[in-house]
């Protein structure tokens, strides 16, 4: 998940449906009266980039859909209000979709400043890249609300592209367990601190309490040397193979499946960030693959000689613009299959019986994960489960979603899961457990503990609802 403004973290940014692909649809949707309010007070700008990942031909267009949330993140469909654009990098606005005037203000040191309006709710933009690959950073400001931004990398156009054959899309045929799970890996870190949890004024693990109420699978990221002075957790280790031993030990007490999230690197990965570990920084590529390989097998061994071994591992984390930086980016489609494949073999060595899902941050943005999918499936990396970020700040509409997780699963006949989500939760799993040919596997809510938690630490109604999913998707 990308660590951007505190401010969206709080509110669930309930989208209006309508822009997905790319396309605005001027028709009614499902979720419409979960995602808009006819009029209100707007407390933030929201903006969603339709293709992340661009070529620099300076023809390349996308469509950057920009509007404005109330405080319980309902999309104000009636706001008329003035936008500016800042885009540091090589690109520009190229008008809007709807005709709106969008007039550029200033161009200095690297940014430009454009102007536009919402109209009836929202600004439609059309963005073009430049002619210099580059990773460039948008920002849609309003007054004094809260800004929306994003990242787009722009790649050589000469970038070989290339297309799956009928061979390498066949069904995947391995029996996949569904899930309803959590990402927890914040627990011992709050434990530390003190923090105990209770059912119905019952102290138990937090493990168990899950378990209790409906939820199946827990999801546990892991860095690989998170102690280090600029990891995830300096001097202490959180996150890191040791507390994950710990967390599994645990989860598999309680009767509670494994996935395993690597993210090959000392610190956060997500679509922003894919910088390579400390011990590997000056490693060659083929080095590079090989530790990535070693290191893969090395923890797997790790938890099964302890009997904890994980049902299923994601190779790598948001990983849409690659990963391992620079050797792995986007930019280098053969670079970053080859590494892909290093930590499937990594795990397949250990057990082919393991799932295995590649992960991308991607929800609605169906052009973009149809490059990336057809370039690396035809480039040989197999894998099980295509897993999908799916935060509506990012990631467009529920009616994104929908289209993007039906249309992939048709294309390449592999599982679906929404592997990250902090809202909707009720429409997401309608979503993904309605896919064609029982094809969607499950969902992870992503670091739920303070929504499932009081602050006494007593589990609240949101838990206790996972009971009535878990009855209606998975007995």
């Amino acid at each position: 998940m990308l660590r951007i403004n505190v401010f969206f973290t709080l509110i669930p940014l309930l989208l209006l449906s309508g822009c997905g692909n790319g396309k605005k649809s001027e028709t009614q949707s499902e979720f419409d009266s979960v995602s808009r309010v006819a009029s209100g007070k707007p407390v933030g700008v929201v903006m969603t980039t339709y293709t992340t990942t661009m070529f620099a031909d300076g023809k390349d267009k996308t469509l950057i859909r920009a509007f404005v949330v109330d405080s319980a993140g309902r999309e104000i469909v009636s706001a008329e209000l003035p936008i500016k654009i800042s885009i540091t990098g090589d690109a520009k606005i190229a008008g809007t979709e709807n005709g709106t005037s969008v007039t550029l203000l200033k161009s200095e040191n690297g940014t430009s400043t454009w102007e536009s309006k919402l109209v009836k709710g929202s600004c439609p933009l059309i963005f073009q890249a430049g002619t210099k690959p580059d990773r460039i950073k948008v920002e849609v400001k309003s007054d004094s609300l809260w800004p929306g931004s994003h990242e787009i990398h722009t790649i050589n156009p000469d970038v070989k592209l290339l297309k799956p054959s009928a061979d390498q899309v066949k069904p995947v045929k391995k029996i996949i367990a569904r899930s309803i799970g959590a990402d927890i890996s914040f627990t011992p870190q709050l434990e530390a601190s003190g923090r105990k949890f209770k059912d119905n004024g019952v102290e138990k693990d937090i493990m168990q309490i899950l378990s209790d109420n409906g939820i199946n699978f827990i999801r546990l990221r892991l860095f690989v040397n998170p102690e280090k002075e600029k990891g995830y957790s300096p001097g202490k280790g959180f996150c890191g193979l040791e507390y994950t031993k710990q967390m599994a030990l645990r989860a598999k007490k309680a009767g509670l499946k494994l996935l395993l999230n690597f993210h090959y690197s000392d610190y956060w990965a997500d679509p922003q960030q894919q910088n390579k570990p400390d011990a590997w920084k000056n490693l060659d590529f083929p080095t590079l693959k090989d530790s990535m390989k070693t290191y893969t097998k090395r923890v797997l061994i790790a938890l099964k000689d302890q009997g904890t071994l994980p049902e299923m591992v994601q190779i790598g984390n948001e990983i849409n613009h690659g990963m391992l930086w620079p050797d792995g980016h986007i930019g280098n489609l053969d670079n970053l299959a080859e590494l892909l494949n290093a930590g499937i073999e990594g795990v397949k060595e250990v057990d082919t019986s393991i799932v295995i899902m590649i992960h991308l941050a991607l929800g609605g943005q169906n052009r973009e994960a149809i490059f990336w999918l057809d370039n690396m499936i035809a480039r040989g990396v197999n894998f099980d489960v295509i897993g999908l970020s799916y935060y509506p700040r990012w990631h467009g509409t529920l009616d994104d979603l929908k289209f993007n997780t039906n249309d992939l699963l048709m294309r390449y006949k592999k599982f679906i899961n929404v592997v990250e989500y902090s809202q909707f939760k009720n429409e997401i799993h309608k979503i993904v457990f309605d896919l064609p040919e029982n094809r969607g596997e499950g969902t992870f809510i992503w670091e739920p503990i303070n929504i499932f938690f009081s602050r006494d630490g007593e589990a609240t109604k949101t838990l206790k609802d996972y009971n009535e999913l878990n009855k209606n998707y998975l007995r």
